[in-house]
C-alpha cells in the first residue's frame, strides 16, 4: 500500500510571540481536522502544554530538551516515528502534524529532519514555516542575536502579531527591516494571532530552494557532538583519562564499526545522534564505559579524572564525544601507553545559543496571596524587566477556584483566571523565566516570599 505522506506545520517566532496563542486557534478552530500536536520548551519545567487548550482531541506530545536543534533532532526523529507506528496500529488518529518550537530556536534544524532520514520523508512533509513575530519587542531581539534572525530568515509566512502595541510608522519600519532579512516570505500584520485557518493549513508554502538560496548547507545534518575518532583496539582494559575542562561533565558514546574508514564513521553517526537523545548513563571517576552504543555521562571534578573501558573483542570501536577531547586533555590510554586514533572527525554545529540567556523553572506547592504575588512581579518587572525575555506560569492562588495563568514579555505582563482546577490535579504553582543574566536563587526566593503565612509566621 502506497504510504501518503502527512503535512507538517512548525510554528517557530521569539520568546512571548504569540506562538501559543496561534496554536490554540488552531486547535479551536472548527476545521475537523485531527491534529497531532509536538511542544518544545527552553527549561525542565514545561508550561506550555498547561497553556495548550484542554476542550480538544488532539494529542500533544512534549519535549523539554532545550531547543528543537541538532541536540534534541533524535527524539524529534523518534516522536514522529512513533506518532506514525499508533496512526498504523489504530491507536491514534491525525491528518496532520504541528511543532511548536521553543522561542529560542532555529527552525532550521527542524525541517533538515524531513530530508535527513528516509523514512520520516516518506511519511511527512513540511507544509510551511510560520514565524510569529512580537512587534513591539523584535527590533532588540533582532539586534542581540541570531536566533530572532535565523526565525524569519527561514520564514514561509510572517504574522506580524501585537500590531496594537506599535504605531503605523514603527510597523512599516519592521516590516522593512524584515524584508531585508527575507524577500520571499508573505507578511500579514494580526493582532492576538488571529488568522483564517485556511490560510495557515494547507498552504504548500515550503520552498526547498528558497531555503538553499538563504543556507548552501542547509541540508547539511548539524550532530550532538563535535568529535568522532575511530581506534583499533586488541582485546583488553583501556582507560579513557580526562582533565578538568570548561564543563562539569561531557557526554560520550562509544560503539563498534565494521573498518576504520569514514564510511564506517558515517554509517554510525545517525543511530549515535538518536543514542544522544536517550536517558543519559551517569559516570563517576572509575566507572565502565561500555562499548554499547548507549549514551554516558562522564561526571568531571576539578582533577584528573579516568574511566574503564572493556573490550572484549579485538576490532574497530568509535568514540563519540560531546566536546573535542583537546577541550578536557583527554586522551585513551591502554596497558603500554596513550593510544590515537586511526581516523577522527570534528563535527562543528554552528547553531549556539547565547550562553548568557538561560532559562528558571520554579515550583511552590503552598497557595500565593495575589497581592504579594503582584507586588513582587510587578517590582521584579520594572527592575530587571529588560533582562526578562519572557515568563510564564500557572498559579494556586488563595481564594481562586481555578488555576491563573500569568504570563509577560519585558515589562508588558497581565493575569487571567484559567479553567478550574481538575480534581485529581495536584494544585501547585509553576513558573518559567526565560531571560539574560537571571539569578536563580533571587528568583526562587521571590516566589517564596509569595505564599500565604502561617500564624507562626505571621507572629
Amino acid at each position: 500500500m502506497a504510504i501518503t505522506a502527512m503535512p507538517v506545520t512548525v510554528i517557530t517566532g521569539y520568546l512571548g510571540s504569540g506562538k501559543t496563542t496561534l496554536l490554540n486557534r488552531i486547535l479551536t478552530e472548527a476545521h475537523g481536522q485531527k491534529i497531532a500536536v509536538i511542544v518544545n520548551e527552553f527549561g525542565e519545567i514545561g508550561i506550555d502544554n498547561q497553556l495548550i487548550v484542554g476542550e480538544t482531541d488532539e494529542e500533544i506530545f512534549e519535549m523539554n530538551n532545550g531547543c528543537i536543534c541538532c541536540t534534541v533532532r533524535g527524539d524529534l526523529i523518534k516522536t514522529l516515528t512513533d506518532l506514525y507506528a499508533r496512526k498504523q496500529d489504530d491507536a491514534t488518529e491525525f491528518e496532520r502534524v504541528v511543532i511548536e518550537t521553543t522561542g529560542l530556536a532555529d527552525p532550521a534544524p527542524v525541517i533538515q529532519t524531513f530530508f535527513a532520514d528516509p523514512k520520516i520523508q516518506k511519511r511527512y512533509y513540511p507544509d510551511a514555516v510560520i514565524t510569529v513575530v512580537d512587534s513591539k519587542h523584535i527590533d532588540q531581539h533582532l539586534d542581540d542575536g541570531q536566533e530572532a534572525v535565523e526565525q524569519i530568515a527561514f520564514a514561509d509566512l510572517v504574522l506580524l502579531n501585537k500590531t496594537d502595541l506599535v504605531s503605523p510608522g514603527q510597523l512599516s519600519d519592521l516590516e522593512g527591516r524584515i524584508r531585508k532579512i527575507n524577500a520571499a516570505t508573505r507578511m500579514v500584520r494580526t493582532q492576538n494571532s488571529q488568522m483564517p485557518i485556511d490560510e495557515l493549513l494547507d498552504i504548500r508554502a515550503f520552498d526547498l530552494s528558497q531555503k538553499l538560496e538563504i543556507d548552501p548547507m542547509f541540508l547539511e545534518p548539524e550532530y550532538p557532538f563535535e568529535w568522532a575518532g575511530i581506534y583499533s583496539l586488541p582485546s583488553g582494559e583501556y582507560k579513557l583519562v580526562l582533565q578538568e575542562g570548561p564543563d562539569p561533565s561531557m557526554r560520550a558514546v562509544l560503539v563498534p564499526v565494521e573498518a576504520a574508514s569514514l564510511a564506517a564513521l558515517e554509517a554510525a553517526q545517525d543511530p549515535t545522534m538518536l543514542a544522544f537523545s536517550d536517558e543519559e548513563n551517569g559516570l563517576d571517576t572509575g566507572g565502565t564505559l561500555t562499548p554499547d552504543g548507549r549514551l554516558y555521562r562522564l561526571d568531571l571534578e576539578p582533577r584528573e579524572e579516568w574511566f574503564e573501558i572493556k573490550i572484549e573483542r579485538s576490532g574497530n570501536y568509535a568514540l563519540f564525544t560531546e566536546h573535542r577531547p583537546e577541550e578536557f586533555g583527554a586522551e585513551l590510554r591502554g596497558p603500554d601507553g596513550p593510544f590515537v586514533p586511526v581516523l577522527q572527525h570534528e563535527y562543528k554545529p554552528n547553531h549556539e545559543h547565547d550562553q548568557s540567556v538561560t532559562s528558571v523553572g520554579l515550583r511552590e506547592e503552598t497557595p500565593l496571596e495575589r497581592m504579594r504575588f503582584q507586588y513582587w512581579l510587578q517590582n521584579l518587572l520594572n527592575t530587571r524587566g529588560q533582562d526578562i525575555f519572557r515568563f510564564k506560569g500557572v498559579l494556586n492562588v488563595q481564594g481562586m477556584d481555578g488555576r491563573v495563568v500569568a504570563q509577560g514579555v519585558h515589562m508588558i505582563s497581565s493575569m487571567a483566571m484559567d479553567r478550574p482546577w481538575e480534581e485529581d490535579e495536584p494544585r501547585i504553582s509553576e513558573m518559567v523565566f526565560i531571560g539574560r543574566n537571571l539569578d536563580a536563587e533571587e528568583l526562587r526566593s521571590g516566589l517564596s516570599g509569595c505564599r500565604i503565612r502561617t500564624k507562626v509566621e505571621q507572629h
